[in-house]
C-alpha cells in the first residue's frame, strides 16, 4: 500500500493504535484497540449498504425462534443462529476453548484425539465499529506493571489481528444490544482455532466439507456459552475405512466472559516450581526490559478475612471442584476423588479448610445443563486408549494467571504403566505386587497416587525433580520413616515407588505422598494477602523462601536441569547406593518373574513386557549414576545472598560412579540372560540386546560436553578435580581386562576404539545457545585440549592392545588385530 501524503500515514497509523487499560492497583493492564478513523468514500457506500439491510429485532427473531438465555442471548430461527451481544460486553477480554467432543475410531499419534481433550484456547474481544462486529485477539504479552510513562509506546507496538467480521443483522433493548448471525463463522474452520497440523499433514486433511458438516447446538448460561458442532473434512488417507473419503469430529468451543478487574498476580519465584504465565515488562524497571512471570492458580479467597488473619482455618468463598467424568468406571471413581481431596492438607498450610473436593459429575436427571466440555468446570476424563499416561493441564486467564478451569487427561492404559512399574520396583518386597494382576484395591491406590500427581500440575505446581535427593538412601528401608513420610517430601517428584527397601526390612508404605514441599509450594501459591501490592508480595515471599534456603526438604529441582540432584524415577540422596539396592531387587525378581506372574493359560507376552520393564528400570539406575560425571549442582541465589550457584560435583563421587558402571555394565551383567528365562521368550536377540545396550551406556558416559565441564573443572581445582584422562583410564581399565572367550568384552573394546574416533570427528566449533539451551558446557574442539586428550588415549589404548596381541592366537589374534586396524585408520585420519 503506497501513501500519497503524510495524512494518510498519521490515519494509517492511527489505524493500529492499542492502549494499556489500568487494572486493580493502577498497575495491571491489559490491550484494548482504540476505534479506527479512517473514513472513506467507499466504506460510507458500505456502511449505508448494511445499515439497509439491519431489520427490526422482531422481524429477524420471530416468535418461533429457539432461545438460550444468558451471557450473549442466542436463537434458532429455521437454520441459522443468532447471538444477541450486550453493549456492556463489548471490548471485554473472554476466554475461548475448544475441545474435542467425538474424534474418528482409530486416530493415533496425536496428543488431542480423544473427546474431552483440547484442540485450542484463544483470548477474544467483540468489539463495534458503526454497523460491524469485529473479533479480535488481543496479547497480554508485554505489559507495564509500574510505568505508565510506556503505555503510549506499548499501544503502538500491539495491534490486535482481527479474527472475524460480522454484519449487524438487528438491534435490540433500546439499540444497547446488537444481533449477529454467526451461523457461516461457527459452522466453518474458525481462523486460530484449526485441526493440529501434523493430523492435517498425516491424514491429508484439505479442507473443511460444509455440506457435512453442522452446529449441533448453542447454549449461553450466565458466565458463558457453549457451541456443540459436527465438522467434517476431506481425506483420502483414514485410520480406518478409507473408502469413505472423509473424517468427522465432535467439537464443543467454550466462550467464558473474564473478570472485568484481573485477581491480583503473584510473581513467580525460582525456587519453587509453578507453571507461569511469562511477560515483557516495560514497566518494572525504566533502562531494561524485564522477564517477568505470573504463576498460574486458582482464585481462592477466604469466606473469613478476620478469622483467616488471626490464622484460623477458614473455608474460601468458592471452593476449587473437580468433578469425575461419567465415563470413568465405577470402581475406580473413589480412588480419583481420594486423590483429588488428598490436596487439603496442603491447602490447609495456607489458611484454608475444604478448599478442594471430588466429586462425582451430576447426571442429566441432577442437572441437565451440566456438561463435562463446559469451560467452567473442572474435570478428570477418561479416555479408552492404549496410551500410558495421564496429565494434568490448566487454561488461565493470560492476564493474572487465574486458573480458570483443567482437565485432566486419564488414559485407560496408564494402568498397565502402573502395574509394570509397581512389579519391577516393588515385588522383591511387596507380594501385593505379584501376580498376573492386580487387586481393585492394590490398583486403586495406584490411581489415587497418580491422580494426587496430576491435581497438583492442574493446581499449577511443575515437577520437582529434585525432592527426592532429601532423604538419605538409607532412611528408605525404615519402616517407620517410610510409613511417616513416604519416598520424597513432594508427589511433584517421579519418585514412584520404594526400589531401595530390601526383602526383610519391613517396609510397607512403598508410595509417595503430599509432603513438606507440596505444602509449602501451595502455601505460597495460594496464602491469601490482602492489601500488598504484587512487589510487596513477591519480596516478602522472597524472604521467608530464603529462610527454606538450604534445607533440603524444600529443595527444588527443575525438569530438565543437568544438576544430577534433580532426576526422573531416582530416590535417596546417593545413585550410586540406591542403585545398589535396587539392582540387588532386579537380580531377586528375575528368576521368580514367570512365577510370580503366572496365569491359568495365560500369554508370555506379559512377560515379556515384564522382563522390557524391568531391564528398562535397570536402566535407569546406571544412568542415575552416569548424570554425575562431569556433573555441576545448581543452587539458584539471589544477589544478596552469599556462597556458590555452581559448584562441581565431588571427585569421589564421580569416581564411584564410573566404578558403579564398570561394576554392573562393563562386567557383562549375565543375570540378564538368564537361561530359563531366555528359554521362554526370547528369540535369539538377547545377547545383542545386551552388547547394544553395553555402547549405548559408553556413549553416554564419554560425552563431549561432560569432558568440556572436566577439562574447566580441573582448570579451577586443579588435582581436586575428576579428569577426563582419569576417567578415560578407569573406564579402559574395566574395558580391557581381557576379551577371551567373551562377545560383550570384545564387542565394548570395539566399541570405545570407535567411541575414541567419533570425538576426533568433532571438528567444529559447538554453538553456545544451542548448548547453553539444553544445559550442557559449550566448547570448540580446535582450541579445547580435548582433542589432545583423546589422540594420547588412542595411543594408550593402542599400546594396550599390542601388549594383549602378544601369544594370542586364532579368532582372539583377529580380534586384536581388527582393534589395531581401526586404531590405525583412525589416525591416519586424524595425522
Amino acid at each position: 500500500m503506497r501513501y500519497k501524503n503524510k495524512l494518510g500515514i498519521a490515519l494509517a497509523i492511527l489505524s493500529l493504535q492499542a492502549t494499556v487499560t489500568v487494572g486493580q492497583s493502577g498497575k495491571w493492564g491489559g490491550l484494548v484497540n482504540l476505534p479506527t478513523k479512517v473514513e472513506s468514500e467507499k466504506k460510507e457506500q458500505s456502511d449505508k449498504s448494511k445499515k439497509d439491510k439491519i431489520k427490526k429485532f422482531e422481524e429477524l427473531i420471530t416468535s418461533d425462534a429457539k432461545k438460550s438465555t444468558g451471557l450473549f442471548n442466542t436463537y434458532k430461527v429455521d437454520d441459522k443462529y443468532y447471538m444477541e451481544i450486550p453493549d456492556t460486553l463489548l471490548n471485554r477480554d473472554m476466554l475461548v476453548v475448544t475441545r474435542f467432543t467425538q474424534t474418528p475410531v482409530g486416530l493415533k499419534e496425536f496428543r488431542s484425539q480423544y473427546g474431552g481433550e483440547m484442540l485450542n484456547e484463544q483470548l477474544w474481544q467483540w468489539q463495534r465499529r458503526e454497523n460491524t462486529i469485529y473479533i479480535r485477539v488481543p496479547s497480554y504479552a508485554y505489559i507495564a506493571t509500574v510505568n505508565r510513562d510506556m503505555d503510549a509506546a506499548l499501544a503502538n507496538s500491539n495491534a490486535l489481528p482481527i479474527l472475524a467480521a460480522f454484519d449487524i443483522k438487528a438491534f435490540n433493548n433500546g439499540g444497547k444490544n446488537v444481533v449477529i448471525d454467526v451461523t457461516d463463522f461457527y459452522n466453518g474452520e474458525i481462523p486460530g482455532m484449526p485441526l493440529p497440523e501434523k493430523l492435517k499433514k498425516t491424514y491429508k486433511i484439505a479442507g473443511i466439507d460444509a455440506q457435512k458438516s453442522y452446529i449441533d447446538t448453542i447454549k449461553s448460561f450466565p458466565e458463558n456459552v457453549e457451541v456443540r458442532t459436527v465438522k467434517t473434512f476431506k481425506s483420502p488417507v483414514l485410520p480406518a475405512d478409507n473408502s469413505v473419503g472423509t473424517m468427522t469430529f465432535g467439537l464443543n468451543t467454550s466462550m467464558v466472559l473474564l473478570p472485568k478487574v484481573p485477581m491480583q498476580a503473584r510473581y513467580e519465584n525460582e525456587r519453587v516450581g509453578y507453571f507461569s504465565n511469562r511477560k515483557l515488562d516495560f514497566g518494572a524497571n525504566d533502562q531494561k526490559v524485564t522477564r517477568n512471570a505470573f504463576i498460574q492458580r486458582y482464585r481462592l479467597e477466604p469466606s473469613d478475612a478476620e478469622a483467616y488473619a488471626r490464622g484460623e482455618l477458614v473455608e474460601p468463598k468458592k471452593q476449587i471442584v473437580f468433578y469425575i467424568d461419567p465415563a470413568t468406571p465405577k470402581k475406580w471413581v473413589p480412588y480419583l476423588i481420594e486423590g483429588v481431596n488428598d490436596w487439603n492438607s496442603a491447602f490447609e498450610a495456607a489458611g484454608f479448610k475444604n478448599a478442594i473436593v471430588g466429586k462425582e459429575a451430576p447426571t442429566a436427571e441432577e442437572d441437565p445443563t451440566f456438561s463435562t466440555e463446559d469451560a467452567r468446570y473442572s474435570v478428570i476424563r477418561y479416555f479408552a486408549s492404549e496410551i500410558e499416561n495421564a496429565y494434568g493441564p490448566r487454561i488461565s486467564d493470560p492476564r493474572s494467571g487465574e486458573i480458570v478451569e483443567s482437565h485432566v487427561g486419564w488414559y485407560h492404559n496408564v494402568m498397565s504403566l502402573l502395574r509394570n512399574w509397581f512389579f519391577v520396583q516393588t515385588a522383591a518386597i511387596n507380594e501385593g505386587a505379584r501376580g498376573a494382576k492386580l487387586s481393585d484395591e492394590q490398583m486403586g491406590q495406584l490411581i489415587r497416587f497418580v491422580s494426587s500427581h496430576e491435581l497438583g500440575h492442574s493446581l499449577g505446581l511443575l515437577h520437582n525433580f529434585g525432592s527426592s535427593y532429601a532423604f538419605d538412601v538409607d532412611s528408605l528401608r525404615s519402616p517407620s520413616f517410610t510409613e511417616k513420610y513416604g519416598t520424597a517430601p513432594s508427589i511433584m517428584d517421579y519418585a514412584r515407588f520404594n526400589y531401595v527397601a530390601q526383602p526383610g526390612d519391613g517396609v510397607k508404605n512403598i508410595y509417595p505422598k503430599i509432603g513438606a514441599y507440596d505444602r509449602f509450594a501451595i502455601d505460597f501459591g495460594y496464602r491469601h494477602h490482602g492489601g500488598r501490592t504484587p512487589e510487596q508480595d513477591r519480596d516478602w515471599w522472597e524472604a521467608k523462601i530464603q529462610e527454606k534456603a538450604g534445607d533440603p526438604l524444600y529443595y527444588y529441582g527443575k525438569q530438565g536441569s543437568m544438576d544430577p540432584r534433580a532426576q526422573s524415577e531416582d530416590l535417596g540422596n546417593d545413585a550410586v547406593k540406591a542403585g545398589e539396592y535396587g539392582i540387588a531387587n532386579l537380580k531377586y525378581i528375575l528368576p521368580n518373574l514367570e512365577k510370580w506372574t503366572y496365569e491359568q493359560n495365560g500369554s508370555l507376552e506379559d512377560t515379556k513386557d515384564l522382563y522390557k520393564d524391568l531391564i528398562g528400570q535397570y536402566r535407569r539406575y546406571i544412568n542415575h549414576a552416569i548424570a554425575y560425571v562431569g556433573a555441576m549442582t545448581e543452587d539458584y541465589k539471589t544477589k544478596s545472598e552469599a556462597g556458590a550457584v555452581y559448584t562441581y560435583v565431588a571427585k569421589e563421587k564421580q569416581q564411584g560412579a564410573v566404578a558403579f558402571v564398570n561394576k554392573h555394565v562393563f562386567e557383562t551383567p549375565y543375570w540378564l540372560l538368564d537361561t530359563n528365562l531366555m528359554k521362554r521368550i526370547d528369540y535369539g536377540t538377547m545377547a545383542n540386546k545386551v552388547q547394544e545396550m553395553q555402547n549405548q551406556v559408553l556413549t553416554s558416559l564419554l560425552e563431549t560436553y561432560g569432558f568440556a565441564r572436566m577439562i574447566d573443572n580441573e582448570f579451577k581445582n586443579g588435582t581436586k578435580a575428576y579428569t577426563v584422562k582419569e576417567l578415560l583410564t578407569d573406564v579402559s581399565s574395566s574395558i580391557f581386562k581381557g576379551a577371551k572367550d567373551d562377545m560383550f568384552k570384545r564387542g565394548l573394546q570395539r566399541a570405545y576404539v570407535d567411541r575414541l574416533g567419533v570425538m576426533l570427528k568433532l571438528d567444529k566449533p559447538v554453538q553456545e545457545t544451542a548448548y547453553a539451551a539444553a544445559g550442557l558446557t559449550p566448547y570448540n574442539p580446535n582450541l579445547s585440549d580435548m582433542r589432545i586428550l583423546i589422540l594420547s588415549e588412542l595411543n594408550d589404548t593402542e599400546i594396550r592392545v599390542k601388549k594383549m596381541a602378544k601369544g594370542s592366537k586364532g579368532f582372539e589374534a583377529d580380534h586384536y588385530a581388527d582393534l589395531l586396524r581401526r586404531i590405525q585408520a583412525i589416525k591416519k585420519l586424524n595425522s
